[in-house]
């Protein structure tokens, strides 16, 4: 958000923990003041939160200035995006000996593109070198200095259907986001792309586009969840972040999803319990009806069968009864 709330302000300027929490106070006072239907604005025909993103933000975004040495996340809303973020921030201040217990850092640390400002942009420049931060914006909006440096990014996808009932008990759980009257009608703007970020598989169709350059690395959820050990030592070679086997151990040991879940308080304030809520694959059997399973298998078909992205996802295996 602009400082024209009082919020952004604070978060700018020091004391990471302390003005997270206020941060967070102030966005939900803000979002009280508001009207369901000006929780959400369009920008480039996507919807974004009002509370957590602005047009000013979105339009500087494009003078963003990546560094070839940074360190990328970019995932769909709900796909895993703050506990990989959390895993990597882990794997580079361990790989940097910038903590003996290899904790993660403060939030701020953190970043997600479209929540801070063309200020904290340049703020950005003078921190040392790597950066790491994150988007929720699939590859045609992102800083086109990413693409220019090639840096790397680390990709982060989930199965459509767990990814849906995610994002609606999110949605229904986060009073900075508009809710829905029942999940038939959040399914319903789901696969319409009428939820913040557009539609996920504009996105997935989007990467898949990308999934053999260089700098890009697809990783799911559902793995890390099968292995997490492997899938932080993926993480670490992709960036090229050197970790003893007992480092990546160490690492897996404190950055499984539940115990994620129980420091969530201290990592991510009030709304700690909303993002890390259930952390499970399958639950989309809780609320899927026959008829919207069938819709989405269809549209996975139309839209990402015989892909790249649609093999690793492996629809089949967690998609289908």
């Amino acid at each position: 958000m602009e400082s024209k709330d009082g919020v952004r302000e604070g978060a700018d300027k020091g004391g990471p923990a302390a003005d997270f929490h206020e941060r967070v106070q102030g966005m939900l006072e803000r979002a009280k003041q508001l009207q369901p239907e000006e929780l959400t604005f369009r920008y480039n025909g996507v919807l974004y939160p009002t509370v957590l993103c602005s047009v000013q933000t979105l339009q500087a975004l494009g003078n963003f200035q990546a560094r070839p040495e940074d360190l990328v996340i970019s995932s769909y809303p709900k796909c895993g995006f703050n506990w990989v973020n959390l895993l990597l921030w882990d794997i580079a201040t361990v790989n940097q000996n910038e903590s003996k217990d290899g904790k993660p850092g403060d939030l701020s640390k953190i970043k997600l593109l479209e929540f801070e400002s063309a200020r904290s942009y340049e703020m950005m420049k003078s921190f040392p070198s790597p950066h790491i931060y994150g988007t929720h914006n699939h590859y045609n909006n992102l800083p086109p200095s990413i693409i220019e440096k090639k840096t790397k990014i680390l990709v982060v996808f989930r199965n459509p259907k767990d990814n849906a009932v995610s994002y609606y008990h999110f949605c229904q759980n986060n009073p900075l986001l508009p809710n829905s009257a029942s999940w038939d009608e959040f399914f319903r703007k789901y696969m319409t792309g009428e939820v913040c970020w557009g539609s996920y598989f504009d996105n997935a169709v989007v990467w898949e586009k990308h999934v053999d350059d260089e700098n890009v690395k697809i990783i799911t959820y559902e793995e890390l969840k099968e292995d997490l050990a492997k899938g932080v030592q993926s993480i670490a070679e992709f960036f090229a972040l050197s970790l003893s086997e007992e480092q990546i151990q160490k690492i897996a040991g404190r950055g499984t999803f539940q115990t994620m879940s129980d420091n969530s308080e201290k990592t991510h304030s009030s709304f700690g319990k909303v993002i890390f809520r259930k952390g499970v694959v399958g639950d989309w059997k809780t609320l899927f009806t026959k008829e919207q399973s069938e819709e989405m298998d269809a549209k996975f078909e139309a839209c990402l069968a015989g892909t790249k992205i649609g093999a690793m996802l492996k629809y089949d295996l967690y998609c289908k009864e």
